[in-house]
């Protein structure tokens, strides 16, 4: 009889269908199974995390608590309420482990997070093992076949992959699982520094997740709920969950027509009560469904229509190709780790002069999470990008629908980008990419990362000049203005033929569908009537002043690792009167204006809690979106580590 006693770690795999590492973890035969959870105080304090995004995670927690106890009564997902890094090392006592098991994580932070913890089991005499889940295939071993370089198309993936292997097959479903042990603890709580908490925003409540111990409130070891972190109520109408996600997915490919034909540039980005697609991502995210299996079960319909001379659509545009380009996004962060997140320093992206750009820790190279702003006005057009106060109707729905839900289609995260960087306000990527992380439910750091890149084109993609319209492109998808009425509830009534330049109205059609349309965005009613903005610039001529910095940028040719991003003394390239901080000879590092502003130029002091402004900035009535301009160190999944395991003892 075995005698293994072994923790399975669930992590970004909640799910039992297709899953390597739980597998492992069977074949061990062991005495005793304890599936865990370790309640991450980095997620809850450190990382951007709305409360959608709580909500779908506790869902998915929840749903496969429930089917592990489905399999054997007397177990479920047993959530201890303290950091792995901590908690474990004491966890291999007390319960006498002997094997620790958990799927490979790619994550920047995951990877030197489970660096800590595999030492600290090697102390202990466990054996650690672990497997490649969340991809099609291992990214370690995809940027091995490509070299040891970033997979930076998906020829570059699909040349890769071919060394690597074929995609496995599936693994069944356990039908049975083994008891836990003794659930008994004989130590005490520590609890982490909370001296900072990014998310303090969403709360209406003080966060409480660690008060009442390792086991919880009820010495359950039950999930937390958004109650206990003090977070507000979610308003995603998504919920999360593999068996959720199961049931759904066989309804996707039971329209075999829809499945093999599918190609995701021709869905809509303005339907809703459905969304044109599968909407799969949250749930690829957080590991409640498999992408191998949703991979293969994609192939067997395709390749049924094959046979039958049907026709079938091809990657990267197919449901195939979408799974390909996460791949592709996985294997470049994996070879570039903490430098993928960011322009400065990375090897891979463009660098361009943009506005707001990211503070610099010179001591580790690494953003902070702060940034500068280098132009008030500039800051004011991030803030009412996303709050959804631009006076362009299609990109504030869309900002909008993603504050509300969540989630919003590809070519609308695509139409938003672009307006934000290089086809409007030509405001830094990593701005963008930071907002998504916050309110995405769907965000992996690999993809949110490197789509952004992508839509800025500072990797990936380099045709600048293809700027998305924010007037004809929602026309070419929704005519009627439906996803306009639906999100900026002032205009829905507005006359078609102005709801997407509703400040060309004249003054009788706006009184008579009850709004005015006037101002910045702060003033949200007038004589009883609401009010829209007008827009915060006229469209053409700014995305020629965009089109006419990258094009600039592009003939520079820096990258972001490049001996004059690093020193500042990249201005002297550029034109005084190039978009962006660009007068003058001397800036400072990736873009900022002087080392000034960067930390760790000297004794490597802490980014102040709002960042600099000018006297002109400090007498503006704007009041600009709290959290975002907040300054916090970037301890985050794709971010740095500064702070991240540092603890406290329970008094």
């Amino acid at each position: 009889m075995s005698t293994a006693r072994v923790l399975y770690w669930f992590r970004t795999d909640l799910r039992l269908h297709d899953s390597p590492a739980l597998k492992a973890a069977l074949d061990l035969k062991p005495e005793v199974l304890y599936p865990i959870w370790c309640w991450d105080s980095h997620y809850v304090y450190h990382a951007r995390v709305g409360n959608n995004r709580w909500q779908f995670l506790l869902d998915c927690m929840e749903d496969v608590s429930r089917s592990i106890t489905k399999l054997n009564g007397k177990s479920k997902l047993f959530v201890l309420r303290e950091p792995a890094v901590t908690l474990l090392p004491r966890l291999f006592k007390a319960w006498k482990i002997t094997h620790l098991v958990f799927e490979k994580d790619t994550d920047a932070y995951g990877r030197e997070r489970d660096a800590q913890v595999i030492e600290s089991a090697k102390q202990a005499g466990v054996k650690v093992m672990f497997e490649s889940g969340r991809t099609l295939w291992d990214s370690d071993k995809v940027v091995k076949a490509n070299g040891g370089k970033p997979t930076m198309s998906i020829t570059q993936l699909q040349h890769a992959g071919a060394k690597v292997g074929g995609i496995a097959a599936p693994i069944e479903t356990p039908e049975s699982l083994p008891d836990p042990g003794d659930l008994a603890l004989d130590f005490a709580q520590t609890q982490p520094d909370v001296s900072s908490d990014i998310n303090a925003k969403y709360r209406n409540g003080e966060e409480g997740s660690y008060n009442s111990g390792v086991a919880g409130p009820n010495g359950d070891f039950a999930v937390p709920t958004l109650d206990e972190l003090g977070m507000k109520p979610a308003t995603t109408p998504h919920r999360g969950g593999e068996s959720i996600i199961l049931q759904k997915l066989e309804a996707i490919l039971s329209d075999e027509e829809y499945t093999g034909t599918f190609e995701k540039p021709k869905t809509s980005p303005a339907a809703f009560e459905p969304q044109s697609t599968c909407l799969t991502s949250p749930y690829l995210h957080f590991g409640a469904l498999s992408c191998r299996y949703f991979y293969h079960r994609v192939e067997q319909i395709a390749e049924k229509r094959r046979q039958t001379n049907k026709s079938v659509s091809v990657p990267p545009t197919s449901l195939t190709g979408q799974l390909l380009f996460r791949d592709m996004y996985f294997a470049a962060q994996a070879a570039l780790g903490w430098s993928f997140g960011q322009t400065y320093n990375n090897s891979h992206c463009r660098f361009v002069p943009w506005h707001l750009p990211s503070k610099i820790d010179l001591k580790t190279k690494l953003i902070t999470g702060g940034y500068e702003v280098n132009d008030v006005q500039k800051e004011m057009e991030f803030q009412r990008w996303a709050t959804g106060k631009t006076g362009f109707p299609w990109i504030d729905a869309i900002m909008r629908q993603l504050n509300i839900e969540g989630w919003i289609h590809h070519l609308a995260r695509h139409a938003v980008a672009c307006f934000l960087t290089r086809g409007g306000c030509y405001i830094s990527w990593e701005r963008g990419a930071e907002v998504f992380e916050e309110l995405l439910i769907d965000h992996e750091a690999a993809c949110n990362i490197g789509n952004w890149q992508w839509l800025s084109c500072t990797a990936f993609y380099s045709q600048f000049y293809r700027c998305y319209s924010p007037v004809a492109f929602g026309k070419k998808w929704d005519d009627n203005g439906n996803l306009i009425r639906k999100f900026v509830p002032e205009l829905k009534n507005f006359p078609k033929k102005y709801i997407y330049e509703p400040h060309k109205a004249p003054i009788q059609d706006q009184k008579k569908a009850g709004v005015l349309i006037t101002g910045d965005g702060e003033e949200t009613e007038r004589d009883g009537m609401s009010v829209y903005p007008k827009p915060m610039f006229d469209f053409p001529t700014q995305r020629e002043v965009c089109i006419q910095g990258i094009k600039q940028a592009y003939r520079v040719g820096l990258h972001g690792n490049d001996a004059k991003v690093l020193d500042g003394t990249w201005k002297q390239l550029f034109d005084d009167n190039g978009e962006g901080p660009t007068e003058g000879e001397q800036g400072g590092p990736g873009g900022m204006l002087s080392f000034e502003d960067a930390e760790g130029k000297e004794d490597g002091h802490h980014a102040p809690l709002t960042p600099r402004r000018s006297s002109k900035e400090e007498k503006s009535k704007y009041v600009p979106r709290p959290t975002t301009t907040t300054i916090h160190k970037r301890d985050r999944s794709q971010g740095t580590l500064d702070g991240a395991f540092t603890k406290k003892a329970k008094k």
